[in-house]
């Protein structure tokens, strides 16, 4: 409603400062035009925050203003059919050919087949709450649009830096799962086109260079094209899907029952730390929802393109882990490159060949949709300001966001470099149930707040039921972190129950949705909101630190820059919007 409009007092604004690498391409706002300036705006902090975290931004102001940042609009191609294959591309790789060697011999053994399931339930109620929001409001921003229009834009800019965070280092994990499998494509250890420096702190010496070829490569695919880059990806996913259909054919056939025995040996509470770290794999399909705006009839293809490729993505997995576990005891499978060596064990070395065939095409249409989905994240947190502007521009030729996607993978290059995929995973499932938990808080607000519509006496209710639902859910996952024993659940377990229930019985839904809805509100995004948080209690305390580092160094960034950029423009917009209006009189 009161969001950024650049143009504001200068027609030609957008055009001059995203052409360029000086200061006013970067910082054009009036806080930054001096340092008397700047030293006006830290002072007026307080204020400054207190104004952002009350704002709510208008869909009106995402899907029509927003777009005129960008100075050219994105070209609409795209159908259900690539939708459903953009979200395949996306999801299967890295995680399940990788992280399913790695939870299977640490944490779950055999019952990995139930730690999925659990995600995929996970992922699958996050998906509907992600399709009701990109059909109302099919921006390229995603889950950032979504809420700033719902939980304004405070919290969407917290939500903004773990979804760049998500994208960054969920891509370098896969970079270098990218590089485990050419390995043993290429008849190599793992680890041997990695260059080991041992002045280097641990965990962080073994340099993968393999991994920021790709993602240069992959960068001049993303910004070339989105519809070629949909057409490749399908290409690429309808072959990789009969790499697995193989895998699967192949693997049972050498199917030994016995080695299901014992099917959950590190107990429930491993089956559901894997389940945790797991949910890495399901990570991507919200790439999907930023293409709303590309998509040519957002309402019909969004709901069919998600929904079926998350169901053939969830059956896949489960299939594969059983497979798995059927061809090998789980003490034996092998960490890094797991269906390869199976094959390899069962004395058919030459499958291997395929299976790391297969994991590599997987893994490169998910580094080529992420690539695609994080350009159109950070063009549409530019478009606020809140990061620069400059990284909102969208080619006239390609119109695709060039410096967004350029940037991205650099940042990605360079994590990949140095980083691990163990470290990487768990820090990424943190941010991402963040933001699902997030997006499913979002839409209850959706149904049931309407500005000027609900009664203050409904706006109560859905506050204290809220703050029920959150809040059990928190406690359970903290007590499950913390303790063996049960007693706890009895008490968390029916307060998120009886509060949700409360909130369906006596407080009236203030908005339907126009097209599509999630069924069953507020039940669905209230159990998502639970198991996010339950999921969220089985991660280790390493990687909430790093979480915790991160999110710190956001609200710094924020505080310092992005704060006052956003501000800025939003005020600029308000003072156009007056003098448009005085003028019409």
């Amino acid at each position: 409603m009161e969001q950024p409009n650049s143009n504001a007092g200068d027609g030609q604004g957008i055009r001059r400062r995203s052409c360029g690498c000086t200061k006013e391409d970067f910082l054009p706002e009036e806080s930054f035009k001096s340092w008397g300036n700047y030293t006006k705006a830290l002072k007026a902090t307080p204020a400054r925050l207190l104004d952002r975290l009350m704002a709510r931004s208008a869909e009106h102001t995402e899907l029509v203003e927003m777009k005129a940042q960008s100075q050219h609009e994105m070209k609409k191609s795209l159908t259900w059919w690539d939708l459903m294959w953009f979200g395949v591309g996306a999801v299967i790789g890295a995680g399940i050919f990788v992280l399913t060697g790695l939870e299977t011999r640490r944490h779950a053994g055999p019952a990995v087949v139930l730690s999925y399931i659990i995600s995929g339930v996970s992922a699958m109620l996050s998906v509907f709450c992600y399709t009701e929001f990109a059909i109302e409001i099919p921006a390229a921003g995603g889950s950032f649009a979504y809420l700033r229009v719902e939980l304004g834009d405070f919290v969407a800019f917290v939500a903004a830096g773990n979804i760049l965070l998500e994208y960054v280092i969920g891509g370098a994990a896969v970079a270098r799962s990218w590089t485990s499998y050419f390995a043993t494509l290429c008849n190599h250890q793992p680890n041997d086109f990695r260059i080991h420096v041992s002045a280097f702190a641990e965990n962080y010496n073994r340099l993968d260079p393999i991994a920021v070829v790709l993602s240069i490569v992959i960068c001049g695919f993303a910004v070339a094209s989105t519809k070629a880059s949909s057409r490749l990806n399908y290409v690429a996913s309808i072959l990789h899907i009969t790499v697995i259909v193989f895998i699967i054919i192949a693997g049972l056939t050498k199917a030994n029952p016995k080695n299901l025995t014992p099917f959950a040996p590190f107990g429930p509470r491993g089956i559901f730390v894997a389940s945790a770290v797991l949910f890495f794999s399901y990570v991507g399909f919200d790439a999907v929802s930023t293409l709303a705006e590309e998509t040519k009839n957002p309402s019909r293809d969004i709901p069919i393109g998600l929904v079926a490729s998350m169901v053939i993505i969830t059956l896949a997995y489960c299939i594969l882990a059983a497979t798995l576990c059927l061809m090998q005891p789980y003490q034996k499978i092998d960490e890094d490159a797991p269906f390869a060596m199976a094959f390899e064990a069962v004395g058919w070395g030459w499958a291997k060949y395929i299976v790391a065939l297969g994991a590599i095409k997987g893994m490169t249409t998910v580094l080529l949709v992420s690539a695609v989905g994080q350009a159109r994240y950070l063009t549409h947190i530019a478009r606020t300001h809140m990061v620069s502007p400059w990284f909102a521009k969208v080619n006239e030729r390609t119109g695709t966001p060039v410096n967004a996607t350029a940037s991205m993978l650099a940042a990605t290059a360079l994590i990949a470099f140095f980083t691990p995929l163990e470290i990487i995973s768990n820090l990424l499932s943190i941010s991402t149930l963040f933001i699902f938990m997030l997006v499913a808080v979002a839409l209850i607000v959706r149904r049931y707040y309407v500005s000027g519509e609900t009664t203050s006496s409904n706006r109560n209710k859905l506050i204290i039921y809220l703050f029920l639902i959150m809040g059990s859910s928190t406690a359970t996952a903290i007590y499950w972190a913390t303790s063996d024993e049960w007693i706890g659940f009895a008490v968390t377990a029916p307060i998120w129950f009886l509060s949700t229930l409360a909130l369906w019985i006596s407080v009236p839904q203030a908005k339907k949705p126009r097209v599509w809805g999630v069924p069953l509100v507020p039940w669905v995004p209230s159990i998502s909101i639970a198991i996010n948080f339950f999921l969220l209690g089985s991660i280790d305390a390493a990687s909430f630190e790093r979480f915790a580092i991160w999110t710190g160094i956001l609200l710094v960034y924020y505080f310092l820059l992005g704060l006052h950029a956003s501000y800025d423009t939003a005020m600029e917009s308000k003072i156009q919007a007056a003098e448009e209006s005085n003028s019409s009189v």
